[in-house]
């Protein structure tokens, strides 16, 4: 597994801030964990009402919706968000608890029955991808369709954005069949959903949609993977696990601090501000780097070392504040899953070839995990 050193750590102690260029405009990052959290609080000195400005880079090129409702600020963006939060909690439900469970337990089978496996797009895709139709209670055949988008729906491997609008017209035609015969699924219950007493238009209709699969894609796989590379470098993470499973809630949210695949997102200055002394004018950006503030060592004791019994762990890999993650709940449900199923039927993990995923800016580079992982699984 390689060392997910912090690219942060000198401009954390130095100022709190670090000034990057991002696709020719200069975005300052804040870095430091109370920091951070006091930003993302704060929404009328750093605003997410910024269509297409949030995610860094920004996305005017392959959507055309604002994404619902993280690109809004209060009060709408409460009333949003009640709209989708009923779908997203039902990862709590026992059923489908139940359902992921076996979803897991049939893939590590299969990994198990194998020389070898390239985890990334044979094993965290499907089950990312699989487990989604089941939060969205939708046909599981959909999950082919989405498997055959790749890690990322905006993005192909090395970061660059791809061409066309693949996603706007697969929510497109199943808009089209929810309003011509509503089910019980994600896209008919948005379909029907009213917003402050009138029906949803199609454009909030897609926003949300857009969201739904664009922001718990890459994210919910990449963990999955650094997870699996860490118990393969790491074969006494398993044996520690193993030892007092109540341990797997812990580590879980350890593996969701360390690895975490998302750097930062932005927010909009309405007015001109200050951040630890650097100037942001009206209308720029910064970005909240929850990956910095992860690392904080006035959050976490010796940052660096991942403690899979680490508690508290304050991490922000879920944002905080207003904008928590509405996926959280699913994200943690595979996670913790794959690890409680690891401990029962996987002995060993063992990698083979790993091609490092890495991040390339102007003022850092940041490793995000891999971009393909052959392991070989051994059973009991």
């Amino acid at each position: 597994m390689p060392a997910f050193s912090d690219p942060f750590r000198q401009a954390r102690a130095e100022s709190g801030v670090l000034q990057c260029p991002f696709h020719g405009e200069k975005i300052t990052m804040i870095l430091r964990h109370e920091d951070v959290r006091k930003a993302a609080k704060d929404w009328q000195t750093f605003s997410s009402n910024a269509p297409f400005r949030v995610p860094i880079p920004s996305e005017e090129e392959v959507r055309s919706m604002r994404q619902l409702p993280i690109e809004t600020d209060p009060p709408e963006h409460t009333d949003y968000r009640a709209i989708a939060e009923p779908f997203f909690q039902r990862a709590k439900e026992p059923e489908m608890i139940a359902r992921v469970e076996a979803l897991i337990g049939g893939t590590l089978d299969h990994a198990l029955s194998q020389d070898s496996l390239e985890v990334v797009n044979e094993f965290a895709l499907p089950i990312q991808s699989r487990a989604l139709t089941y939060l969205l209670n939708t046909s599981e055949k959909e999950a082919e369709t989405w498997i055959g988008w790749g890690i990322h729906v905006f993005k192909v491997t090395g970061g660059e954005f791809k061409k066309g609008t693949l996603l706007e017209d697969y929510l497109a035609r199943k808009f089209d069949e929810a309003e011509a015969s509503p089910g019980q699924d994600f896209f008919s219950a948005l379909v029907k959903a009213e917003y402050r007493g009138r029906p949803l238009t199609r454009e909030e209709c897609m926003g949300f949609a857009n969201l739904a699969f664009a922001g718990g894609r890459d994210t919910i796989i990449l963990t999955i993977v650094c997870a699996l590379g860490y118990l393969a470098e790491h074969p006494e993470a398993l044996e520690f696990l193993r030892e007092d499973p109540r341990r797997i809630t812990l580590a879980s949210e350890e593996f969701f601090r360390v690895f975490m695949p998302l750097t930062h997102i932005g927010r909009v200055c309405p007015r001109d501000t200050e951040v630890n002394g650097a100037a942001v004018k009206a209308g720029e950006r910064v970005s909240l780097c929850w990956s910095s503030a992860n690392f904080d060592e006035a959050a976490f004791p010796e940052a660096e070392l991942v403690k899979l019994d680490r508690k508290p762990n304050p991490h922000l890999s879920f944002g905080f504040g207003t904008h928590l993650c509405l996926g959280a709940p699913h994200a943690r449900l595979i996670l913790r899953t794959l690890l409680k199923l690891c401990c029962e039927r996987v002995k060993r993990i063992e990698t083979i070839q790993a091609v490092e995923r890495v991040e390339h800016e102007a003022r850092f580079e940041r490793l995000l995990g891999y971009d393909s992982l052959v392991q070989r699984f051994q059973g009991f």
